[in-house]
Parts: structure tokens; sequence; C-alpha cells
């Protein structure tokens, strides 16, 4: 009887198992990006074609101003933007490779609300600018702390860019 019980499990297992492999011949297709309109703040959707590396970043957290406090959450969020920019250039990848990203925000004070606007003064002049116009999927949760006191933003980024880089 355990013969049939296993032989039936892995009939029932074997169709689990898909590999759809593909060989890309010349340049992989461009990564496609999808926004709701002109002016969304993130896309709709992303398809990334075989051909891409991704590069994950961990959550980035600002640093400290000089006098020892964090600052208001667009001044962290500037902060953390700038780090993220930083840890892709020394991926090989920018800003305009980034497909996916997770925002944290800490509401400044107890019992209050996210300072969400705060956070897309900063994201706006990294993304969705004349100067960049991608824009990644996105999604921002409030939390009720992150790793120290005072720390408002911590950001995960998720990049896609072209595997012979």
């Amino acid at each position: 009887m355990r013969i049939v019980g296993i032989s039936v499990a892995l009939v029932a297992l074997s169709g689990c198992v898909v590999a759809d492999v593909r060989t890309v011949h010349g340049a992989p297709a461009a990564i496609q990006r999808e926004y709701a309109s002109s002016t969304a703040f993130y896309s709709k959707h992303i398809i990334i074609p075989p051909g891409y590396a991704t590069i994950r970043l961990p959550g980035i957290i600002p640093d400290p101003l000089p006098a020892g406090d964090w600052g208001d959450t667009e001044r962290q969020a500037e902060n953390v933007f700038a780090k993220v920019a930083a840890a892709l250039k020394e991926a090989g990848a920018s800003e305009a490779d980034v497909v996916a990203m997770t925002v944290y925000l800490v509401a400044p004070t107890p019992g209050g609300t996210m300072d969400f606007d705060g956070m897309m003064r900063a994201y706006g002049r990294y993304y969705g600018s004349d100067a960049q116009p991608n824009r990644p999927v996105r999604s921002t949760v409030e939390v009720a702390g992150l790793v120290r006191p005072g720390i408002l933003v911590e950001i995960e980024v998720t990049a896609a860019v072209l595997a012979s880089r």
C-alpha cells in the first residue's frame, strides 16, 4: 500500500515542475513599463524580458544629521534616495533601472500619520522627472517603527539591468 501511495504522490507532483527555457538571440527586448497616466508616480506593471539580471538592495535608512538628529521625512527620504543612487551606481545601475520599490514610513509624531507628501517631494526629484522619467512599481507602507528611534524612512529597491553589463 505504501508503494501505491508514493507512486500516486509522485504522479501528482510530476506536473508541478515546469521549465520554460528560452535562448535569447541578439539583444534582449527592452523592459516594458505601463503607467496609468503620464503623471502617475509609479508603474501599473513592468515586464522584464529574458536577458536581464536583477539587483536587489536591502532596506536603506538615512544617515543622521551632524547635530545627531534625523531630520524630517523629506530630508530622510532625500538622504535615502541619494544612498540608493550611490548603491545602484556601485552595482552598475542607475535610478532608471529601478523596477520595484517598497517604502516604509513612520509617523513623525506618536499617534500621527506618515508624511507621505514629504516622501513624495524627495521621490519626485529621483523618479518620474524630465531627467529620469522611469518610475518603478511601488508600495508605500506606514509602520509603527524602524530599526532606531527617529528614523522615519526605509526603502528597499530592485533594479534590472542587461545581463551583459
